[in-house]
C-alpha cells in the first residue's frame, strides 16, 4: 500500500440533481483527485471531519483509495465471489423468480470481470465458457449452490473463487471501468441493448450499496468515475409492427389452421389482441376469471400472471409458478373489458377444449403446465406464413405475438378511448403508456384535427 501526507480537503459541495440533491466531499492525495457523495449534509460533514482530523494528526493517506490508514483498517475485505453469493442470498426471499434469474445473470457478468486472470478464462462462446457461466448461475442460486460446489461444476467455481478480486478493488478506476465495459457488451461481443445494460448496471449499483452497508466500501465509486452516459429511454412501439383489425382477424383464423397445436391457441392469441393481455397473463387466465355473458361485452378479472421461468428460480420448485401481475402487489388484480368478438371466441374454446384441472384455459400439450413460448412462437410464425407474403413476413408487422397486445392498446387509443382508461386496462402507468405508444398516438393526428375542426364549427 502506497501512502502520502500530501493532502488537501475542500469544503462540502452541494449537488442539485434532477431527482435529488446530494452532498459531495472532494480531496486530493498526492495530487490525485478523490470524492464521495452522500445523501445528507450531515453524513458529508461527518466524513469530511474524519478526513480533516486524520490530516491534522499527520496520518498517512492511501493513494489508491484516498483514505487515511486508520479508516482503511475499519473497512473489511471480502472476495467479490463470496460477497456476490451473500448478496443474492439477501435478495432472494423478497424477489420474484424472474428478478432472481436476472440478478444472477448480471452478477455472473460482474464476477467474470472481477477476476484477476480474466484473460486466461475460456472465451464466452466456447463450450468451456458456457459451462463456466452455468456454474456461476448455479452458484448464485441458493437452492443449487451446495450441489454445484461439490459436483461437476466445482472446478470452475474453485477457479473463480481463487482468482476473485476483493470488493474494494472496485474503488480502482481501471477495475471499475473493466466491469462497466463487461456490462456494456453481449457474449457475442456486440453492444447490448440500452435496456439490458440498464438492468445490469442496476444490479451493480445495488450490490455496491450493499457493500457500503457491509463496510466493504467507504462510498460509491460509480459517483466519481467519469463515463459517457447512455440514455435509457423506454422503447416506443413501432406503428409498422401493429396490425389492423382485418389483418388481426386473418391471423387468428390462420392460427386455427396450423396443424394440431394451432386451434387450442386461437383464444390465447385473441386475449392479447382483443383485451391487451401480456403472454404471462393469458397463460394464467382461469375460467373463474371470466365474467362474460353468452354474447356481447364482458370482463376478464385478472388475478395473477404465470411468467415463463425455470423451476430452480421459484419458491415452490414448480416451473412458471403463478405470481402477481406486473407492477402490482400480491393479490391485487386488474379488470379488462372483454369485447364481443373475444366473448364468442372464449365460449368456443371452452366448449371445444375445456380447461386444465385447475381451471386454466391454456395448457401445455404434454404435461398440462404453462403453454410454452416456443410452442406458441412456432404456431405464430406458421400463421404469419399463411397470411403474409414473403416480403411482409420479412418486415416487422406482427413479428412477435406480443405485437398483438401493442395492436390492441394502439387501437383503443386511436379509437378515442381516453388514455387514463387505456392505461388502467393495459396495466400501465399513464406516463409509461404515453411514452411507449407515442408514435401510435401521433398516427392519429389527422383524426384529432378533424375532431377539433368539427368542434370549432359548432362554436
Amino acid at each position: 500500500m502506497q501512502t502520502s501526507h500530501d493532502v488537501r480537503i475542500w469544503a462540502v459541495e452541494k449537488i442539485k440533481g434532477k431527482r435529488k440533491t446530494t452532498y459531495r466531499v472532494r480531496w486530493l492525495v498526492a495530487k490525485q483527485r478523490f470524492g464521495e457523495s452522500f445523501a445528507t449534509v450531515g453524513l458529508a460533514d461527518s466524513f469530511r471531519s474524519d478526513l480533516v482530523t486524520a490530516s491534522r494528526k499527520g496520518e498517512a493517506f492511501d493513494t489508491d483509495t484516498g483514505l487515511p490508514v486508520s479508516m482503511m483498517r475499519k473497512l473489511a475485505t471480502m472476495p467479490w465471489f463470496e460477497f456476490a453469493c451473500e448478496y443474492i442470498d439477501m435478495k432472494w426471499p423478497n424477489s420474484s423468480p424472474r428478478y432472481r434469474k436476472s440478478t444472477a445473470e448480471s452478477l455472473a457478468r460482474i464476477t467474470l470481470a472481477m477476476t484477476d486472470n480474466r484473460g486466461s478464462l475460456p472465451a464466452a462462446g466456447s463450450p468451456e465458457g458456457r459451462e463456466l457461466r452455468q456454474a456461476l448461475m448455479a452458484a448464485f442460486n441458493p437452492t443449487r449452490r451446495e450441489a454445484a460446489l461439490s459436483g461437476r461444476m466445482a472446478g470452475e467455481l474453485s477457479t473463480i473463487a481463487r482468482h476473485s478480486r476483493n470488493v474494494n478493488d472496485l474503488e480502482k478506476p481501471d477495475v471499475l471501468r473493466s466491469v462497466l465495459a463487461e456490462l456494456e457488451t453481449n457474449l457475442d461481443g456486440n453492444r447490448g441493448s440500452a435496456n439490458t445494460v440498464r438492468i445490469r448496471k442496476a444490479a451493480l449499483t445495488n450490490s455496491i450499496d450493499y457493500a457500503i452497508e457491509k463496510k466493504l466500501l467507504a462510498g460509491n465509486p460509480l459517483a466519481e468515475l467519469k463515463t459517457k452516459r447512455r440514455n435509457y429511454a423506454l422503447k416506443e412501439v413501432d406503428p409498422a409492427s401493429v396490425v389492423n383489425p382485418m389483418q388481426a382477424r386473418m391471423l387468428l383464423e390462420a392460427v386455427g389452421n396450423v396443424g394440431k397445436p394451432g386451434p387450442p391457441l386461437v383464444a390465447f392469441f385473441a386475449t392479447m389482441y382483443y383485451a391487451g393481455l401480456r403472454p404471462e397473463e393469458a397463460a394464467n387466465l382461469n375460467k373463474t376469471d371470466l365474467a362474460i355473458p353468452e354474447e356481447g361485452w364482458g370482463d376478464l378479472n385478472l388475478s395473477g400472471a404465470r411468467p415463463e421461468i425455470g423451476k430452480e428460480w421459484t419458491n415452490s420448485g414448480e416451473a412458471s409458478e403463478t405470481g402477481p401481475l406486473k407492477h402490482r402487489e400480491e393479490n391485487t388484480g386488474r379488470t379488462v373489458p372483454c369485447a364481443p368478438a373475444l366473448t364468442e371466441i372464449l365460449h368456443n374454446h371452452l366448449t371445444r377444449f375445456g380447461t386444465a384441472p385447475d381451471g386454466r384455459l391454456f395448457r401445455g400439450a404434454r404435461d398440462g403446465g404453462r403453454v410454452s413460448s416456443s410452442v406458441y412462437g412456432r404456431v405464430w410464425a406458421a400463421a404469419r406464413e399463411l397470411v403474409f407474403t414473403e416480403e411482409v413476413q420479412a418486415g416487422p408487422l406482427a413479428k412477435r405475438p406480443y405485437d398483438l397486445r401493442h395492436a390492441c392498446v394502439s387501437t383503443w387509443l386511436s379509437g378515442g378511448v381516453e388514455p387514463t382508461r387505456v392505461a388502467k386496462w393495459a396495466g400501465h402507468s399513464l406516463s409509461v403508456l404515453l411514452k411507449v405508444y407515442a408514435k401510435c398516438l401521433d398516427g392519429g393526428e389527422k383524426a384529432a384535427r378533424d375532431r377539433a375542426e368539427r368542434a370549432m364549427r359548432g362554436w
